[in-house]
C-alpha cells in the first residue's frame, strides 16, 4: 500500500545534497496546482524578501523531457514552490535552488501541490474544495482516503467539499472574502437553489453576521415557501421579492430570542411600519405555559 502523501511530502524536503540552481526559464507550472490566484501584495513582500535574503527554502521539481526539432530536451516541472518562483521571477533571478526529485506520479504531484498549500494555509476554502473533489476524481478516493492523504479528518475533508454545491455566487463571494465558511453552511442548509440565491443576496447586502443568516433561513423555511413545488415561476419570484422587500435583520434577531424564551416557533412579518407576530402552539397545555411566560401567573389568572 503507498505511503501516505504527507510523509512522500516530508521525505521530498530531507535530502539536502541534492539542491541544484536551475534556470527559471526552465521550470514549468505544476499542473496540478490546485491554486487559482495569488495575493499581489503578498507576493511582493517575498519578493522584496528573496532580494534581500535569497530564496531560503529550495523548491521541488522533477524532470520532464519536452520534445524538440532535433530531438528532446530536459526540463522541470515545479511540486512545490510556486509563490516562491513567481517571486524570483519578480525580483528577476535567472537561477533558483531546486531539490529534484525522479519519476513523480500526478497522483503524487498533485497531493504535494495541496498539502504544500494547506500546510503554508495559502489556500481558500473553494480552493479546497476543488483541490480535495480532484483527488476524489480523477484518482477514484474516497473522503476518507483524501483525508488521510491531506492529514485532515474525513469530516473536515466532507465538510469542504460540500461547499461545492454552493450555487456559482455563493462560490464566488467564498472565494472573494465577501462570506465566511460560516455563511456558506448556512446558505446550503437552505435546499433550493433560488432560496439560496436570495440568501446571500440578502447576507451581503445588510452584511449579516452568521446568526443573522440563521434567522434569515428560518424565516424561509417558517414562511412556507417550499411550497414552491405547486407555485409558478412567476409566484415563486413574487414570493421572494415579498421575502427580501420584509427582511429587517434586527427583527429577525428579536424573533430568534423571542423563541428562545417562549420555547416555541416565532414568525415575525412586516409590512411597512406594521407587522404581525405568530407564535405557534400544539395544545392547550403548550398555550396556556405561553401565556404564563408573557403574563406571569397574576396574569394568567385574570385571563
Amino acid at each position: 500500500m503507498r505511503e501516505p502523501s504527507y510523509h512522500t511530502y516530508n521525505q521530498l524536503h530531507m535530502d539536502s545534497k541534492s539542491v541544484f540552481y536551475l534556470e527559471v526559464s526552465k521550470i514549468q507550472p505544476n499542473p496540478f496546482q490546485p491554486r487559482r490566484g495569488f495575493d499581489q501584495e503578498q507576493l511582493q513582500e517575498l519578493a522584496n524578501s528573496i532580494q534581500e535574503y535569497g530564496i531560503l527554502e529550495p523548491l521541488i521539481v522533477t524532470r520532464v523531457e519536452v520534445p524538440t526539432e532535433t530531438g528532446t530536451d530536459v526540463q522541470y516541472q515545479l511540486l512545490a514552490g510556486e509563490r516562491r518562483l513567481l517571486a524570483a521571477k519578480l525580483v528577476g533571478l535567472n537561477t533558483v535552488p531546486a531539490l529534484i526529485r525522479e519519476n513523480v506520479q500526478d497522483q503524487a504531484k498533485l497531493e504535494i501541490s495541496v498539502i504544500e498549500n494547506i500546510q503554508r494555509e495559502d489556500l481558500n476554502a473553494m480552493e479546497r474544495a476543488r483541490a480535495f473533489a480532484q483527488l476524489a476524481d480523477k484518482f477514484g478516493l474516497s473522503q476518507r482516503e483524501v483525508a488521510f492523504r491531506v492529514g485532515k479528518s474525513r469530516e473536515a475533508v466532507a465538510n469542504t467539499m460540500r461547499l461545492l454545491q454552493l450555487p456559482f455566487e455563493a462560490q464566488k463571494a467564498l472565494e472573494e472574502h465577501k462570506i465566511t465558511e460560516g455563511h456558506a453552511r448556512v446558505i446550503l442548509s437552505v435546499p433550493r437553489t433560488e432560496h439560496q440565491r436570495m440568501l446571500l443576496g440578502r447576507i451581503l447586502s445588510y452584511s449579516m453576521t452568521v446568526r443573522q443568516a440563521e434567522a434569515t433561513a428560518k424565516q424561509i423555511m417558517q414562511q412556507g415557501m417550499y411550497q414552491a413545488d405547486t407555485m409558478t415561476p412567476a409566484q415563486t419570484q413574487e414570493s421572494l421579492h415579498e421575502l427580501g422587500r420584509e427582511f429587517d435583520p434586527q427583527m429577525q434577531e428579536l424573533g430568534t430570542k423571542l423563541e428562545q424564551v417562549l420555547n416555541t416557533k416565532v414568525v415575525l412579518r412586516k409590512h411597512g411600519s406594521k407587522g404581525v407576530i405568530a407564535i405557534n402552539f400544539n395544545s392547550p397545555e403548550e398555550l396556556g405555559n405561553i401565556i404564563k411566560k408573557i403574563l406571569g401567573e397574576q396574569g394568567i389568572e385574570e385571563f
